[in-house]
């Protein structure tokens, strides 16, 4: 088969891969779930007669009733005054009522024509940035009841929540790289959000494969562990998304990073609310949350920020940023830190990050910051100062080559790599037969850097991560420049 590039290897690579997750999970408390080494594998197994479509992936189909869904760009910035603007409904909405149904059994194939495990209406608009300009559109999908209001639903295995994402892998032609890094880093960090491969038809037409991702917000038995708003208080879990902001402007809080131009100096960056979300947060949290923010920034950027009373370790999970620090850099996934990047607290607890959106990581961007050969994370805006501490640098060396011997070394990432094609199986190439002629749209610069086909596509996330961790080997040790007391006099007491 045309994409079938594992061939006989292919289940000796699952097995493999198996016993290594099975080892390292006998240590890990996340329990996380890899689908690729839980589900189904491809087979020819089916009875059906072969005139409509068999996957042995979850099938998720959605009926708009002939509406567009809205959140397609309508005008750019340029044309408009300075702000994009997006489609909404024939009724003036940012998100559409469809149903939606999901066939998502472990133990057989899926088609259109069968009984649904899930039935629903749901909301759903177009969502993310530079990827409402892709062909294959990511999609928002909220499950609604009868009557309109949120409702939770187990999806694929995954914890019920009302919210999810599907992400239509359209810039990474090796359709693998966020199932594999939010997997990656779910073992490695206390959360991640949780994956699972998918086929969509949209409206009767078959749309490729994508991936059920979980969004970053609270839930009762899953997302991140934070505490749900309390009564008659401004205490409250939060979630905070440094990016381009919110349109509601009761999100966007106006921090000490941003009052100062740490931020907001490119792409007219903010940090804005994610949880909790309209209709439940106030004016006086939304203050409590830029407060307490400001707060662990003003200890970040003082003279104070390494000392034990006062310093960034009283307000921060050090090990959390350590990680996040290690996995985007491994990846070169450089919008981490100045978009995409998320943060989260409890009531009493301390920040930790999230990682998000590995679309254009592990050299899928402009070759100049994706080479291989040098660091980024360091002038990001908590991290310009983090990296400053010898003990922060020094932290970052250590965990960085633990992680060389497990969930970073060379044989888990290509087995880990290889198990995941190998399960895709059909699925690929049904994905390629609408989207293949992207392979003669380039996207990234140069041109000679686009792949031509999907071993090439594969090849090239390979072979990144392979030259990506033996510069780090060798050169990880660099980072403690950016905490020496020659570069950092005036900002140590």
């Amino acid at each position: 088969m045309k994409y079938k590039i594992m061939g006989i290897v292919g289940l000796i690579c699952v097995f493999c891969c198996t016993i290594v997750i099975s080892a390292m999970d006998s240590d890990n408390a996340n329990n996380r779930i890899h689908q690729h080494l839980t589900s189904r594998q491809p087979d020819a197994g089916c009875d059906c007669d072969g005139t409509e479509l068999c996957t042995h992936l979850p099938l998720v189909v959605i009926d708009t009733g002939g509406e567009e869904i809205p959140g397609e760009p309508a005008e750019s910035a340029e044309n408009s005054g300075g702000e994009e603007t997006f489609s909404t409904t024939a009724s003036g909405d940012t998100m559409l009522s469809v149903k939606i149904s999901l066939m998502e059994k472990d133990d057989t194939n899926h088609h259109i024509s069968d009984t649904p495990d899930l039935e629903s209406t749901a909301l759903i608009r177009v969502r993310g940035n530079s990827s409402r300009y892709f062909d294959k559109k990511n999609y928002l999908l909220r499950f609604t009841d009868e009557n309109g209001q949120y409702e939770e639903h187990e999806v694929m295995g995954m914890d019920a929540h009302y919210e999810w994402a599907l992400h239509g892998p359209y810039l990474d032609k090796s359709l693998i790289r966020n199932y594999m890094w939010y997997n990656i880093a779910g073992e490695i960090m206390d959360y991640a959000p949780n994956v699972r491969f998918c086929e969509v038809v949209l409206n009767g037409e078959y749309k490729g494969l994508y991936v059920m991702t979980e969004t970053i917000t609270n839930g009762t038995d899953c997302r991140v562990n934070i505490s749900e708003p309390l009564d008659d208080s401004t205490e409250t879990g939060y979630v905070l998304r440094l990016d381009r902001g919110s349109t509601d402007d009761l999100k966007n809080i106006y921090n000490f990073t941003y009052y100062t131009y740490r931020i907001g100096q490119i792409h007219d960056m903010k940090i804005d609310i994610k949880y909790p979300r309209s209709g439940v947060l106030t004016e006086a949290m939304a203050d409590d949350i830029e407060q307490d923010l400001s707060d662990f920034e003003k200890a970040l950027y003082s003279f104070d920020y390494d000392t034990y009373d006062y310093g960034y370790q009283n307000w921060i999970d050090v090990q959390s940023f350590v990680d996040y620090f290690i996995i985007n850099e491994f990846t070169c996934n450089y919008d981490a830190g100045s978009l995409s990047t998320y943060i989260y607290k409890d009531i009493g607890g301390k920040y930790k990050m999230c990682i998000w959106d590995f679309n254009s990581a592990c050299d899928n961007y402009q070759e100049s910051v994706t080479e291989p050969q040098h660091f980024e994370m360091q002038d990001n805006v908590w991290y310009y100062m983090l990296c400053k501490d010898e003990n922060f640098t020094e932290r970052i060396i250590d965990r960085y080559f633990e992680l060389r011997e497990s969930y970073l070394s060379d044989d888990y990432i290509n087995e880990y790599m290889d198990a995941v094609i190998e399960y895709l199986g059909p699925a690929v190439e049904r994905n390629f037969e609408v989207w293949g002629y992207t392979w003669n749209k380039y996207m990234i610069n140069p041109e000679e850097r686009n792949p031509r086909n999907y071993e090439e596509a594969v090849g090239q996330m390979r072979d990144f991560c392979h030259e990506r961790g033996e510069w780090l080997d060798e050169h990880i040790e660099i980072v403690q420049q950016y905490s020496h007391l020659s570069k950092n006099k005036k900002f140590n007491h």
